[in-house]
């Protein structure tokens, strides 16, 4: 890659902040100030020179990446055009991982792998793909392009394209025709609003046990106009007013 190239990538890396945060507020402030910034230009530099068999040097620079900006990014990583870090704390990514074009990770994400074994064992990231804050994406996966993984998800396996995933294992909750999309192109960035599987299933209960509590009084009411007082019996075993068993 020449040299100009991994300038104009650089350039890329800066306007894709200004387009996505919102507390951006000007070139200067984000070249000077932004963690997540810095450590993708230093990785821009090293992984050429990890591809071109200076491993050292290579990896001096990524530990000085992660000295200063406290991001951890294997010069052995392939990283695609238009790449945020927000915040930047905590995020690592692997020596095999993958990161396509236009990818947003917010801090503390983990692009990890679960074997020793030589070869891919990182996970590839499609393009427009955003991991929340916390998230784990682990071992040799795909999350195809547009998938959204939720804050503090741990994702064990390949996510399909527009979807979006939460939890613990990762699951899919929301698929690509229920996404919305935004006018001209634009990143939904609102990961936390993220479906809540659990919650909606506790939500349903509740309903139904207020629907068949509204209904036993119903119906207890018939059975005394139609029978008189005491045509529901009670014991000591029964809460008041319950038939006995």
């Amino acid at each position: 890659m020449s040299a100009r190239t991994a300038l104009a990538r650089i350039g890329g890396d800066i306007a894709c902040i200004r387009s996505r945060d919102p507390a951006a507020r000007g070139t200067v402030e984000i070249v000077l100030t932004y963690p997540g910034l810095h450590a993708v230009v230093l990785h821009r530099i090293a992984a050429p020179l990890w591809r071109r068999g200076f491993r050292f040097t290579a990896r001096f620079l990524s530990w000085f990446g992660r000295l200063v900006t406290n991001v951890d990014i294997h010069p052995g990583a392939t990283i695609g055009e238009r790449f945020f870090i927000d915040h930047g704390a905590g995020v690592v990514i692997g020596e095999t991982a993958v990161v396509g074009d236009d990818v947003t990770l917010y801090h503390g994400v983990t692009l990890g792998g679960t074997s020793w074994s030589p070869g891919k064992r990182h996970p590839t990231l499609g393009d427009r793909v955003l991991v929340g804050a916390g998230a784990k994406i682990l071992g040799p996966i795909t999350v195809e392009a547009g998938a959204r993984i939720g804050a503090n998800s741990v994702v064990i396996e390949d996510v399909p394209p527009n979807s979006t995933v939460v939890g613990i294992p990762g699951r899919v909750v929301r698929s690509a025709a229920e996404r919305r999309t935004l006018e001209g192109g634009r990143i939904d960035l609102e990961h936390h609003e993220m479906p809540d599987p659990v919650g909606d299933a506790l939500s349903y209960l509740v309903d139904r046990v207020n629907f068949l509590e509204v209904r036993l009084a119903e119906v207890r009411a018939e059975v005394r106009a139609t029978r008189g007082p005491g045509a529901l019996p009670c014991d000591s075993a029964n809460e008041p007013g319950l038939p006995a068993h």
